[in-house]
């Protein structure tokens, strides 16, 4: 009984931090360029009492083997990169990245991140940055007279200057792809930052390379599907209200064993 316990116990911990996930999920249902998380799980050791192929006599063996699990754990909670919704927002700087990739922003720090999340401002200087201030490595510097800026599909940004009869070309917009982008680090802001499980940073030309193309004026919405994560949210809840019911159970045997 001690041991439905304590395995009962590892499959309520491993409940709540699919209810932690998949809460996360909903709160960033918003969010743009967020990617929704999956708790994945593995199951712990086994007491083997008789193992597979075991002697039961003359020239005969068990055919199955008795072994009784330890409960569960938690072995990750992988990203998915799955691509969200576009959605027009029509800001001249909104972009969206249709494929593989993600922009490359650097940190305060000096460090590079990458983001989904293409929404893009004008800072003092005229270098285009995120939300946060972090430029876009790509060093796009619009001029302060510039009546309006063009993205092309595959990165390249110009603008029309007063005096000027044709475009001005301000640089081509890069996009950063890994082998594995579900082992990059999340560091919030829907920021990652590269790690050995991810692999380097490959940089490529928008829609190029397999690299995904550019769509001014739109944004990458969350990939995250409220059906689906309502769904997680119930038989999570439901798979912790049946390992408390374990515990109880076990609590009460435990009760009748110790009033023979």
């Amino acid at each position: 009984m001690i041991r439905a316990m304590s395995t009962a116990a590892s499959g309520m911990d491993a409940q709540q931090t699919k209810l932690d996930v998949t809460a996360n999920n909903i709160a960033n249902v918003s969010t743009a360029g967020f990617k929704k998380g999956r708790a994945e799980f593995a199951d712990l050791m086994y007491q083997t009492i008789r193992a597979p192929g075991t002697a039961t006599g003359e020239g005969t063996t068990a055919p199955t083997g008795a072994q009784v699990g330890m409960g569960v754990r938690t072995v990750a909670t992988q990203r998915q990169h799955s691509m969200g919704d576009l959605q027009q927002t029509g800001n001249t700087l909104d972009m969206a990245i249709e494929g593989r990739g993600f922009f490359q922003v650097e940190l305060p720090t000096g460090e590079n991140a990458y983001t989904r999340n293409g929404a893009f401002k004008i800072n003092a200087e005229g270098t285009m940055v995120n939300a946060d201030g972090y430029k876009l490595t790509s060093e796009i510097v619009v001029p302060p007279d510039a009546q309006s800026v063009a993205i092309g599909a595959d990165g390249t940004v110009t603008a029309i200057v007063p005096g000027e009869s044709t475009p001005t070309e301000l640089g081509q917009i890069q996009v950063a792809m890994f082998a594995n982008p579900s082992g990059l680090q999340s560091t919030g802001k829907t920021l990652y930052r590269e790690t050995a499980a991810s692999g380097t940073a490959i940089l490529a030309n928008a829609g190029s390379e397999g690299a995904g193309g550019l769509a001014q004026g739109t944004l990458e919405m969350s990939n995250v599907k409220v059906v689906e994560e309502m769904i997680d949210l119930i038989s999570g809840q439901r798979a912790y209200e049946i390992n408390s019911r374990v515990i109880s159970a076990a609590d009460e045997m435990l009760q009748r064993t110790g009033n023979l």
